[in-house]
């Protein structure tokens, strides 16, 4: 199916252009998210007279992606979880804490499927996790897993 992007996505393509793509994909996140259009004539033609405002308001959220990026990047921040007594965690760090954490911390919102864990956080120490603030701008944060009780 063919679809016309409305916004640079990361892998997939950029700005105005026409890509061929599964249609589940098509129809379930690129559409539904406001991310393409179907590639007909109509759309085709309309996509090519707003691509300058598309260009501006992609410019704008990158701007503000690299505000977020200045912020964030390299930070360390440290969770407290209940763990074992050899160092595995009870459950584990998802990204909805992650997200939770650097609001209370730095009052920035970040969608928690921005983040991207390196590898899953099931036991104490540090870990690295890739946000994936723009289609250009990626952060990179660090995350100090540590013993809040032992419970044997």
């Amino acid at each position: 199916m063919k679809v016309i992007l409305l916004e640079n996505i990361k892998k997939i393509g950029s700005i105005g252009e026409i890509i061929e793509v599964k249609r589940g994909f098509a129809r379930n996140f690129l559409i539904s998210n406001k991310k393409a259009l179907y590639a007909s004539k109509d759309n085709i033609t309309q996509v090519e007279k707003i691509k300058s405002d598309l260009s501006k308001k992609d410019n704008e959220r990158k701007k503000q992606a690299k505000e977020v990026y200045e912020k964030i990047n390299k930070k360390e921040y440290h969770i407290k979880k209940l763990s074992t007594e050899n160092n595995e965690l009870y459950g584990s760090v998802k990204p909805t804490e992650i997200s939770k954490l650097i609001y209370e911390i730095e009052k920035i919102e970040i969608k928690p499927s921005l983040i991207q864990p390196i590898k899953e956080i099931k036991s104490l120490g540090k870990f690295k996790v890739k946000i994936s603030l723009h289609s250009e701008v990626d952060a990179e944060i660090n995350i100090n897993v540590e013993s809040a009780e032992s419970i044997q």
